[in-house]
């Protein structure tokens, strides 16, 4: 590659760089250098004189510059070419040339020379790139920016459409060898968006058109969380009630075993308060165990009045176990037809499922309480009893009662 044109790669370089644009999400340096690369792989194909092919790539770099300053006017890429360019390099037909193929890269007419067939086949060779769906979709939100207008994903879709269909073809043997088939993969590609895109148009329709009768899945999910937090927190305060329920029943039947029956020998009478203490603690946390898990089942029975005024909760089993089938079947009707029921419900449920969680974990924190406080002064006092009324100061239970 000469010289010149590496001179024209550092300078173009350099401008992208000064102009630290971010909006240009697509037509950026590293674009251009995807570009460059294409068309060395076309020249590589190609019988391209020297000349041509530098010419060629002279356009390629200086196309769109005026972009770098969010300007849509094309001469102010010509003014940045003519700079640069010495015009002792190149003859004035040259000149002219390269002028007039980087104002053909913006007017959007057909290619008439072989230049310009090489130039759109260059510039548009990232149509078929694997990755030109990102890629286009860059370039709507830099024509967002550089027009100020918003772009519909429909509008947009049309208008690639187009340009993939009759807009647009490939000129040279190369291109349209290797680059065509893979521009009609991503017209494929484009064509089956399209098409996903009008079914989610048309789902959102029916979802328009019948959201009062479709339950919000925000709904849904918020009354399906809760209910299942309700019951694990219960299932959680029933577990821990049985486990203090075990642990005192294990050791009432431990004392009863092994303590009780040597309190009848006169020297183990101190042990006689202390132990009754402790079964005492022991039965008491056994008792608010036994009370918290305990269930409540209510009447079991309404009335079809309860059902048109919705003040039965039909969801609890506790409110219609008593109920023949076919009433119980009339009124789940009744709230299944009825949106505003089903919440009401579905509330209820909640609300009483709290008041008995409410119920449950306050007679539990009282249990532990309760077993917690046995269990110190039950120490407390076998440390007193053993060391004022131990085996060595052995007294009668009468006397003991009677100080």
């Amino acid at each position: 590659m000469s010289n010149r044109i590496e001179k024209a790669k550092e300078h173009i370089k350099q401008l992208y760089e000064a102009s630290n644009n971010d909006m240009l999400l697509l037509h950026n340096w590293s674009f251009k250098q995807r570009l460059l690369s294409n068309a060395k792989e076309l020249f590589e194909a190609s019988e391209i004189k020297k000349e041509e092919q530098e010419m060629v790539i002279l356009v390629i770099l200086f196309m769109d510059i005026h972009l770098l300053k969010n300007d849509l006017d094309i001469y102010a890429t010509l003014d940045q070419f003519r700079l640069f360019i010495d015009s002792d390099e190149y003859s004035k037909e040259q000149l002219d040339t390269m002028e007039q193929l980087l104002l053909f890269t913006s007017n959007g007419n057909l290619p008439n020379t072989e230049l310009e067939q090489l130039v759109s086949d260059v510039r548009y060779s990232f149509l078929a790139d694997k990755d030109y769906r990102t890629m286009a979709e860059l370039w709507r939100e830099e024509l967002q920016f550089l027009n100020d207008e918003d772009i519909e994903i429909k509008e947009w879709r049309q208008h690639q459409l187009q340009l993939f269909r009759t807009q647009h073809r490939y000129y040279t043997a190369y291109a349209v060898g290797n680059w065509d088939p893979k521009k009609k993969k991503n017209l494929k590609k484009l064509v089956k968006a399209k098409k996903k895109g009008k079914r989610l148009v048309r789902k959102e329709k029916i979802k328009a058109k019948f959201k009062d009768k479709i339950v919000d899945r925000g709904v849904q999910t918020l009354y399906r969380v809760t209910l299942r937090n309700h019951i694990k927190l219960s299932d959680i305060a029933d577990t821990k009630a049985n486990i203090l329920l075990s642990v005192n029943a294990i050791i009432i039947s431990l004392a009863l075993a092994n303590l009780i029956p040597k309190l009848d020998n006169p020297s183990n009478q101190y042990l006689i308060y202390p132990t009754f203490i402790f079964i005492v603690f022991c039965v008491v946390s056994m008792v608010m165990s036994i009370m918290a898990t305990r269930p409540n089942v209510t009447s079991g029975e309404f009335t079809k009045e309860d059902v048109k005024n919705k003040k039965v909760n039909l969801l609890f089993f506790g409110n219609f176990h008593k109920m023949e089938l076919s009433n119980y079947e009339w009124a789940m009707d009744q709230l299944i037809m009825d949106r505003d029921y089903i919440y009401k419900s579905l509330t209820k449920d909640l609300y009483y499922l709290g008041i008995v969680l409410e119920r449950k974990y306050r007679l539990l924190r009282w249990t532990y309480t309760v077993f917690m406080i046995g269990m110190i002064v039950s120490v407390i006092t076998f440390s007193i009893s053993l060391k004022f009324f131990g085996p060595d100061r052995v007294l009668p239970v009468e006397g003991l009662i009677g100080q």
